[in-house]
């Protein structure tokens, strides 16, 4: 059963940055499609990145493309969400997930099966 792990959140002010990161518990996070969602108060699930597992193919949301960064390391069985320019609007609880068949986490968010207990991201004004 693959784990996954998230930190890296907190309180930054807008325009300030913040990296957050996705830590898997084997040595198999290879073999799985890792994406970011994000969920505000109130407002439904978002899939805002995702990366692929040997590839490295990369999706972005019209959201935050040009201002998030999502990149991995395989050997450290980590990936990571380098998030630049925050907005107010960026202010919501941040989880990383993992499917070996999904891809778009904008249209695929139920084919990802593992799921990390999300971290707090708080964009002040």
């Amino acid at each position: 059963q693959l784990q996954l792990v998230e930190s890296g959140g907190g309180l930054v002010q807008s325009g300030g940055s913040l990296r957050l990161s996705c830590a898997g518990s084997r040595n198999t996070l290879d073999y799985y499609a890792v994406a970011w969602f994000r969920q505000a108060p109130g407002k439904e699930r978002e899939g805002i990145s995702c990366i692929g597992g040997s590839n490295g193919k990369t999706y972005y949301a019209d959201s935050v493309k040009g201002r998030f960064t999502i990149s991995r390391d395989n050997h450290k069985n980590t990936v990571w969400l380098q998030m630049n320019s925050l907005k107010t609007e960026d202010t919501a609880v941040y989880y990383c997930a993992a499917s070996k068949v999904a891809w778009n986490p904008a249209s695929q968010d139920k084919l990802y099966d593992y799921w990390g207990q999300g971290t707090q991201v708080t964009v002040s004004s």
